[in-house]
């Protein structure tokens, strides 16, 4: 049996399309045909080269969604059910080893230092060979975590759980929002849409989404965002001026920058009240340097100052709960739809922001 891949061969390069040997089983590992794989805003960088962990020649695509093929033996999912032929499942991102102090002390595998992705640390000259998600198949490992989706249903709805949902999620666990808080968010893509939904279901009584397109701003207002400011045509100080008034003159008590710009990280500290948290979860690879008046800007200020990096499958899990709750509306995050042969097409179509969310069908 035969996989086609869109396989990144030069950084900056269209993808190759190519056809090849799919490899036999090992003990463990499942075959599964991919329905549907997101294009992340983080592959755009790695086709670009400008993430130093990209490997050459490599499948990209991190976000998959797909029916099992073949199983080697006896694997569970995540509920510990036996994993079936024809099941659609949806699987963990990052695979951690477990042992680490990490996992086993801190209970972060996220910060396991043998953490490894599917469609981003590993090449396609390293065996099973179909280890990212611009494939018609690809090939999981014994210790991925497998979570069982509903058999019905559109599979594109899914994929940004396992990425921008999931690093959300992650952001929230470590800087929760309270009931009858104000949250502000910079940046209204996926990660913004979800920390919109993420910061109502936690009671914030105020959202407010910081974005310059109407169109994604619109799509956080059906998610629960109660105020919208587009910063196209409003100032950094204008929105300060809004968050105050709405505040009662303290500022949000959490801010989340959710769109990867320096700018935005450094509004961020601006807009959270004295004794708030600033949650940076929006950087995916290095961005380059700011200026920063450490006392002004946050110790005077009390401030809580949260990086968020990845995530695991307790944060990838909650975001698929989280999209069965909004079904409608994450259904709408999902903008554009592309074939496989058309990856290339995809990837220039997120690097030019005009979509939201950008799904390959392979």
């Amino acid at each position: 049996m035969k996989a086609t891949i869109a396989l990144l061969k030069a950084f900056g390069e269209p993808l190759a399309l190519e056809e090849v040997e799919i490899p036999p089983l090992s003990a463990g590992q499942v075959l599964v045909r991919v329905e549907a794989a997101g294009v992340c805003g983080s592959d755009v960088h790695m086709w670009r080269g400008r993430d130093p962990r990209t490997p050459l020649p490599i499948i990209l695509g991190h976000e998959g969604v797909g029916r099992v093929l073949e199983v080697r033996g006896a694997r569970q999912d995540l509920y510990g059910q036996p994993v079936r032929e024809g099941q659609r499942i949806l699987w963990e991102r990052g695979v951690t080893c477990g042992r680490c102090y990490a996992c086993a002390v801190l209970h972060e595998p996220s910060l396991c230092p043998s953490r490894w992705a599917y469609g981003i640390h590993r090449a396609f000259s390293v065996p099973p060979h179909l280890n990212g998600c611009y494939a018609t198949h690809i090939i999981l490992e014994p210790t991925t975590p497998l979570i069982p989706l509903e058999e019905k249903g559109d599979p594109a709805v899914w994929v940004a759980a396992s990425c921008s949902g999931a690093t959300a999620t992650h952001g929230f666990d470590l800087s929760p929002a309270h009931i009858g808080d104000t949250v502000a968010i910079l940046g209204p893509g996926p990660l913004g849409a979800f920390s919109v939904a993420l910061a109502r279901a936690q009671g914030a009584a105020h959202v407010v989404m910081i974005g310059g397109t109407p169109e994604r701003l619109a799509l956080c207002q059906r998610l629960g965002a109660t105020h919208l400011l587009n910063r196209q045509t409003t100032s950094p100080r204008e929105r300060r001026e809004m968050i105050l008034g709405l505040t009662q003159g303290r500022g949000a008590d959490l801010v989340v920058e959710a769109s990867g710009s320096l700018s935005a990280a450094r509004e961020a500290l601006d807009l959270a009240r004295y004794g708030g948290t600033v949650s940076w979860v929006g950087f995916g690879t290095p961005a380059g340097e700011m200026p920063l008046a450490p006392f002004e800007a946050v110790v005077r200020k009390n401030l809580r100052l949260q990086g968020v990096w990845v995530s695991d499958v307790r944060h990838t899990l909650q975001a698929v709960h989280l999209i069965h709750q909004h079904r409608e509306a994450f259904a709408a995050l999902v903008t554009h739809r592309f074939p496989l042969q058309k990856a290339t097409e995809a990837l220039r179509c997120v690097e030019a922001r005009e979509a939201m969310k950008a799904v390959l069908i392979p």
